[in-house]
Formats: structure tokens, sequence, C-alpha cells
């Protein structure tokens, strides 16, 4: 196993760095201390040959430039805040409001647009990047120092865990996800129209047309929601399900898992034999099928971004959840600990 490191581009004058992961079976996993991104992760397919299965760029300026958040983590919060400001303790805290009248994935410069510092590590069966950043208290309208810690590790069983933590010296709100989009057809080959996607899941939050949850929570029974045995994307593409048009002919949806840490997520496409299985700590997956990607740029190796390109299952709290207080609450004490982890398994069948 092994790791490399190497200049990726400069950020203003700071420079960004690519660390690539590589384990003993040539799987590899490539990822930048700009926003903790992962741009690349070389899967092998069930003929052994290994091609990227994420969404990513070539140069750190569409990164920046494009607002798709491939592959970076997002913060503080993750989603949307309705009308861009919040309540603690009777006091009201405003944030910027960067889509329309609401605050999306951490604002003008979220946690994916920061240089974070990074170091490598290693223990006996793994390999991986330790990245630590301090959000500084008022950074983008957010109460209190944070301190952030994100750990990507690669092991030999192919698999990409990733562990989240965070403290606070005042009383904040967190809710920390990855934003990877994934396609298992490798190199971008295909949309993802034909994956197939199996969640425990019987209920998913009902969303207006802010793409806000309204507060209801939906049985998936007898819906293209009802991903218990397996369905494929294309479904909620094609459905007149209300929910399925109010996010462009898709999901855009938050899911409450059943269970945790069980392979309660498990992406499958049968063409290529790859199979992805997601296991989390988190009370909910967003699914997210790439309905509004835009069509007027190039990804990595020059293909043609488009809808339905990518699909992304980010593990988080319930959105907006500082407005619900039926939701499990984000609500960070100085004397707590914030903990996320997710793993995700690549595999062929």
């Amino acid at each position: 196993m092994k790791i490399t490191k190497q200049k990726f581009g400069e950020v203003g004058h700071e420079p960004v760095y690519a660390y690539t992961l590589e384990n003993d079976r040539g799987m590899r996993l490539t990822c930048l201390n700009l926003g903790c991104t992962v741009t690349e992760i070389l899967a092998p397919d069930r003929d052994g040959n290994l091609e990227n299965v994420v969404l990513g760029f070539d140069r750190v300026e569409d990164y920046l430039r494009r607002k798709t958040y491939f592959g970076a983590i997002i913060g503080r919060i993750a989603g949307r805040i309705r009308g861009a400001e919040f309540a603690l303790d009777g006091k009201t805290y405003t944030l910027p409001a960067n889509e329309g009248n609401n605050h999306l994935h951490g604002g003008i410069r979220g946690f994916h647009e920061r240089i974070w510092e990074a170091k490598p590590v290693e223990e006996k069966d793994a390999v991986g990047v330790e990245f630590t950043y301090l959000s500084k208290d008022g950074e983008e309208g957010y109460p209190g120092n944070l301190q952030v810690r994100a750990v990507y590790w690669l092991t030999n069983e192919n698999r990409w865990i990733q562990k989240i933590t965070a403290k606070t010296d005042k009383k904040t709100i967190v809710n920390l996800t990855n934003h990877s989009y994934f396609n298992l057809s490798g190199n971008g080959k295909d949309l993802i129209l034909d994956h197939e996607l199996t969640l425990k899941s019987d209920r998913f939050l009902e969303l207006d047309e802010e793409l806000l949850p309204t507060g209801k929570k939906l049985e998936v029974e007898g819906t293209p929601f009802d991903f218990r045995k397996g369905r494929k994307i294309f479904d909620g593409t094609v459905s007149r399900h209300p929910q399925n048009l109010l996010a462009g002919n898709g999901y855009d949806h938050p899911f409450l898992l059943s269970e945790n840490l069980n392979q309660e997520i498990v992406l499958r496409h049968r063409e290529s034999g790859r199979k992805l299985t997601v296991e989390t700590n988190q009370p909910c997956v967003v699914v997210y099928t790439s309905n509004a990607l835009g069509e007027d740029f190039a990804i990595q190796g020059g293909v043609p971004s488009r809808k339905y390109l990518g699909i992304c299952l980010e593990t988080q709290g319930l959105p907006d959840a500082v407005h619900h207080s039926d939701f499990p609450p984000v609500v960070l004490e100085p004397d707590g600990r914030y903990e996320a982890l997710t793993t995700y398994t690549f595999s062929t069948e």
C-alpha cells in the first residue's frame, strides 16, 4: 500500500495538493486538501478493469467555478436552511442566502472551498489522509470556533472509510456529509439510469417547491421511492409522482434509514458487475440523481456533463433540522463531540 502527493494547482497563492491512496489490489483513491475533495476512485469491474467511478474535474479552477460540489465535504450544514437563519437559545443567527431566500451547503465559501491541513497516515492494513480545519467563530454566520477532522482510509478490502469528527467552544449546529457523485459504469461512459439502488428505508421526507422538507415523513410503500427490494434510478425520472417532478424528474430526497452499519445502502451496475455498499451511523441518506447538473461544461477526460451522469448518496442528519423539532437535533455543545462514520465498500458480482 502506498500514498503519493503531488501539486494539483493553487487557490490564490495557496497550493492545492492531490493525495493518492493505493492498496495492494491496485484500487486508488485521490483526494485534495481543497475541501477534502475526492477527485477519482479507480475501482475494478468484474473483469478486473480499473476505471474511475466518481465525477470530478482535472483543474482546481473548475472546482471553484462550477457549483457542483463534486466529491467535497459539505459544511457546516449540508443541504438547505430555510430563510437563511436559525435560532439557538433565543438568539437568531443570519446566514448568507446563496440559493434564493435560503442557505445552501454551508454558504458562499463553505467547507468545500476551504484549504484544509492535510497529512498522510498509515495503519497496518490501511493508508489514508487526515484533514483538519478550524472554522472560526462567525464564519458564514455560524457561532463557535469549530475544529473539524476528516480522515479518509483506503483498505485492502477495497473499502473507503470516512470518519468526520468536530468539537466547538460555543453552542453551534453541525451536519456534515461527503458530496461524491458515483457512476459505476466507469469513466462516465453511461448515465446512471440503469443503476439499481437498494435502501433499507420505509419513509422519506416530503419536499416543498424550494426543495426544503415540509416536515412530513411519507411512506415509500407503493411509490417510486420504495427501494427496499431494489429498483432502477430510471423509474424516478419517468415517474409522474409529484415529488419526482418537483425534484426535476428524479430524486433529491432524504430517506430515513431503518438500519445503520448493516449494508443499508447498495448501488449496483449490472453491466460492469460493480457494486457499492454504503454503511453509516447517520440517520438518513440524501439521494440526488444530478437532475440539475449543467450541460455547458466537461468533466475529467473531456466527458460532457449532463443530467443523470452521477448519483450522490449523502449520509447525514436530516436537512433543515433546525426548523423541525421532531427531527434528530444537529446542535453541538461545547462539551460534546460530533462523529460521523461512513464506509464505502467496492466489490463485484
